[in-house]
């Protein structure tokens, strides 16, 4: 049996990806076979498609972290034929082939049977981006940070940033949302945020090493500076849920902020994170944290992949791209 796939190969030097039919694998123990209906696109799998280094473990390749679909064959009693499941990260899209093939051949103990308010467009509309975003909003929320102050979101017309600012607006903060393109400030707006921050106005003045305190706390999706300036600005017990490098993976901070006012910089991974976890993220995007995430997301098909990884490698994507497969 053949399965179509987006297979990235390096020829001459050059990384291409395009559609094949391959061979549908072999089920192996401790394993499950997913029928895929849906992937999406994230920033990991457009530096997959690149060849960027340090991603992939070798080429050819199927990338895709994120995955929704139904079962057809499992070596795990936990799971049977015909359940909706759901994967994200782990080493999916890096060391095993991705949900941009119709079909994948994952370890069990990776997967979830899909919440029952999710199906799986809408759960890909969230995708390994949703998750992240809600650990972060988690850290912020565990932590009892304060809603009398508004909470800062970097990088807020992205992914990550997009179902970040969603989610706190709908659990009662106020949102401040910093962004590189002013032209989408009413798509913000929809979004849930209350104040917009134009990017180079926020790092206009110099880096202090104690700032006013403006927020109770802060999701920082991009690195950098801006992660430097918004320690300087959160204020006591405050949480700083860090998740992403695009603007730098380095970026200097004295240790004021952490010892005079007492606040946490947290690291995000949600790829590597437990199970559990992800479960717990995924029946709270499904509920109680629910986003129409509709007017932000962009569905296509494996024919269109090209375009959307060209866009989010140079800045331009807006909001979730989801891969449909089939007809």
């Amino acid at each position: 049996m053949k399965y179509k796939a987006y297979l990235v190969e390096e020829i001459d030097g050059n990384f291409m990806g395009s559609i094949k039919n391959l061979d549908k694998p072999t089920l192996e123990n401790g394993r499950i076979l997913i029928k895929v209906n849906s992937s999406s696109l994230n920033y990991k799998d457009a530096l997959a498609c690149s060849g960027a280094k340090g991603v992939v473990r070798s080429y050819p390749f199927t990338p895709g972290i994120d995955v929704a679909g139904t079962i057809i064959e499992s070596s795990d009693n936990k799971f049977s034929e015909g359940d909706m499941v759901i994967a994200t990260g782990y080493k999916i899209g890096m060391s095993e082939f991705g949900g941009f093939g119709e079909i994948v051949h994952l370890p069990s103990n990776w997967v979830l049977k899909m919440p029952n308010n999710l199906n799986c467009e809408t759960a890909m509309s969230y995708g390994t981006a949703g998750i992240t975003a809600a650990a972060c909003v988690k850290k912020i929320v565990d932590a009892g940070c304060t809603k009398s102050l508004p909470v800062l979101v970097s990088g807020a017309t992205g992914g990550v940033g997009s179902v970040a600012v969603g989610i706190l607006s709908k659990i009662g903060y106020e949102v401040h949302a910093i962004t590189g393109k002013p032209q989408e400030n009413e798509i913000l707006m929809k979004m849930g945020a209350k104040t917009i921050i134009d990017r180079n106005e926020f790092l206009q003045d110099p880096i202090k090493p104690m700032d006013k305190a403006l927020y109770s706390s802060a999701v920082d999706t991009v690195g950098g500076d801006i992660l430097a300036k918004t320690l300087t600005m959160v204020s006591n017990h405050g949480v700083v849920s860090c998740c992403g490098n695009v603007a730098g993976a380095s970026f200097t901070s004295s240790v004021f902020p952490f010892i005079l006012r007492g606040i946490q910089l947290c690291g995000i991974d949600s790829a590597e994170s437990s199970i559990e976890l992800k479960k717990e993220l995924w029946d709270l995007l499904s509920d109680s944290w629910s986003l129409d995430l509709t007017n932000q997301t962009k569905i296509v098909d494996l024919n269109e992949i090209d375009k959307e990884i060209e866009k989010i490698l140079r800045g331009n994507q807006i909001g979730r791209v989801v891969i449909k497969h089939g007809e």
